[in-house]
């Protein structure tokens, strides 16, 4: 059985180019690919969390995976005014928690 030739562009200059979702860092306002940025998430519950598969149901932002952006974030309450909720005090540890987990952008060169 023959596999059906892919779409061509107009033109014929070759297949269409896979469609990336583009999202903004609440921090830095950067448009970058959705998996170059971390989703965090208030869920239906009101708890905020970060979602690493980027399904889970809720609100989300995103942010960097860069300690500076996560900083600038909580510092501005650009995340609350995303998630349009407060974080609460066990939020911000869980935030603080993930953030100290994260490479320095500056660091990888």
């Amino acid at each position: 059985m023959e596999q059906p030739a892919p779409q061509r562009r107009k033109g014929g200059r070759g297949p269409r180019p896979r469609h990336v979702p583009q999202r903004t860092c609440v921090a830095c306002r950067q448009v970058a690919g959705k998996r170059e940025l971390v989703r965090i998430v208030r869920t239906p519950t009101g708890a905020v969390e970060v979602d690493p598969t980027g399904k889970k149901n809720g609100r989300g932002a995103y942010l960097h995976a860069d300690p500076a952006c996560w900083e600038t974030a909580l510092r501005r309450k650009a995340l609350q005014h995303a998630l349009k909720t407060e974080l609460t005090e066990a939020d911000r540890q869980a935030l603080d928690a993930y953030r100290a987990t994260l490479v320095p952008a500056d660091a990888g060169s």
